[in-house]
Order: C-alpha cells, then structure tokens, then sequence
C-alpha cells in the first residue's frame, strides 16, 4: 500500500494569512476565557498576523484553547506553539485540527512538538527517541479517518531545532516552528528546509533600553530552558559552550536569544530573521501579565507591521 502523505494545503495562501509578524503567548493557556479573547482581539486589531500558543503541563489543553481564541477572533490566525503530541493521539490531533480549520475558514495552524523529557515523564510516557517517535505519530496522522466536512485542510509544522526534525518538517509536515534560536539558526534552518515549506521562528522581546534591567529580565526567562537538553544541544551546536549556560547565560547569550531595547532595536532583530529566510516570526513579550504584554504590542506595532 502506498504510503499517505499529509494533506495538500495551499502553503502561499497560508503564508499570506500569517504574514510576517504574529505573537507568541503562553497567557491564554492561564487565563479566563474572556481575558484570553480580548487578548487575542487586540492583537488582531493591532494588525498582527497570527497568535502563537502554547501548552503546558497544568494549563488549558491546546486544541481547546484555540478554539476559544478563534472564536473571539474574525480575521487573526491562530497556531499551536506547540500542541504536545504525548498529550493526544495520532487520530485525535487530526479530528481536532480539522474541525478547527472547518469551523473557522482555514484560520488554524496545527504545531505540532515532542516537548522535552522532563516535561513527558509527569504525563507517565518514556521519552524514547523523540524524532523516532514524531515520524510514527505522523505516519499515523496521515492514516487516520476523518469523514467530516473539511474544505480548508489545517498545515503542520513541527517544533524543530536539529538537522533531523528540520529535515523531517520539511518531508512530512508543511515546515517548521522554532523556538528559543537565534537568527542564526534560522539561516541553518532554512537551508535544511529548502525553499518552500514554513518557517516560523519564535524571538522572545523586552522593551527595556536599560542593559542590566533588560538582561535580569531575559535571565529570568531563559533559565528555566538552559535546564533542558534540546535547547542546550542545539545552542552547542551554535557554537555556544557551558561558560555561556552558567549564572543564566552570558550576556553573549543573553543578547542572541532575547532582543530588548527601544522598538527600533527589537524590529532589526525581527528583520534579521526575515533576512536569514524566515516567513514568520512570531515575537514573544517578557512580562507578567496581559495588560503589559498589550501594553507592548501597541508599542511595537508601528515597527514591526509597517
């Protein structure tokens, strides 16, 4: 039997609808309803393209929580960044996704992730070799039934740091979402790629000019994933060492993964990415609620969507 393949999906048309900015949050996935839909609301108002979310372990479950985002929504996308695929299975992620894309006019992207091993051993599974283990999983979404009404088949995009969950992104999903990279590695990434499938880097952003506030702030952030190996490994293959993980990252570290200053400085990083062949890029707000995070979002509006 010849192998299934994932759906064909109209991947320009689906660049287009994202366009070059969107925002990644982990807010909606801890907040009420209707906070989380005047969130997303604003930022549609303000112009971004996309919202980008994510799930944890203790928050609201991806796939429901964007329905509750699209559905305060009329034109903004909205992506899984990422949906845990230990969370659900093959045939589960699939009706979910399709129903989204049906029910509200192909304006969902299904982001799909292995997660990490600290985080999988709560939900009782063995790690494993996770690349191993997405390509089944996919495998199994291609050969999963769905007989609903589907006119607008949602794309894939894999969380993907290494050359083979990049190579895998682009032979069996529609491309990739990154996260936690440098503009660097989005000029790796895009060239594992190729021309084609998307690339959507995540580049976490704080609007503070002062250098010492700016990096407590990016520290506090980064030192909860310089404890997992996925991202450690893929900064070594940089051409990061230990020295730049130590005391929550040098500041040559620091400054490559997190873009602060005025809105002119997070923007060339923004555009840096662009240049280096992302899509997308989906920035993300250090702060610690939605009103600051808005608060952001309108300041960096004018710079990034012109």
């Amino acid at each position: 039997m010849q192998q299934k393949r994932p759906p064909e999906v109209d991947l320009p048309a689906y660049k287009q609808r994202l366009g070059k900015v969107g925002v990644w949050l982990a807010l909606p996935g801890f907040e009420p309803a209707e906070t989380s839909r005047m969130i997303a609301r604003t930022i549609e108002e303000l112009g971004y393209g996309a919202l980008w979310v994510g799930e944890l372990l203790g928050g609201k479950e991806a796939l429901t929580n964007a329905s509750i985002l699209l559905s305060g929504t009329e034109r903004l996308m909205v992506a899984t960044g990422i949906a845990n695929i230990w969370a659900r299975d093959a045939a589960a992620a699939v009706a979910g996704a399709n129903a989204l894309s049906e029910a509200w006019s192909g304006r969902f992207v299904l982001g799909l992730g292995v997660s990490h091993a600290p985080l999988v051993a709560p939900r009782g599974h063995d790690y494993g070799k996770p690349v191993e283990f997405m390509r089944e999983y996919l495998d199994a979404m291609d050969e999963a039934p769905y007989a609903a009404p589907l006119p607008v088949a949602p794309p894939r995009v894999l969380a993907a740091l290494r050359t083979k969950m990049l190579r895998l992104s682009a032979e069996h999903a529609h491309g990739a979402h990154s996260y936690f990279v440098t503009p660097e590695h989005t000029a790796k990434a895009r060239q594992i790629l190729g021309a084609g499938p998307l690339l959507a880097p995540e580049q976490a952003v704080v609007l503070e000019t002062d250098p010492d506030r700016a990096r407590a702030i990016a520290r506090d952030y980064m030192d909860f994933y310089l404890k997992l190996p996925n991202y450690l490994n893929n900064l070594r293959e940089l051409g990061y060492t230990d020295a730049d993980f130590d005391g929550g990252g040098s500041d040559t570290l620091v400054d490559a993964i997190v873009a602060w200053g005025g809105p002119e400085t997070i923007a060339e990083r923004v555009r840096a990415h662009h240049d280096a062949g992302a899509d997308h890029v989906c920035v993300q707000p250090l702060v610690s609620d939605a009103d600051q995070c808005l608060e952001h979002l309108r300041a960096l509006a004018p710079v990034l969507l012109r």
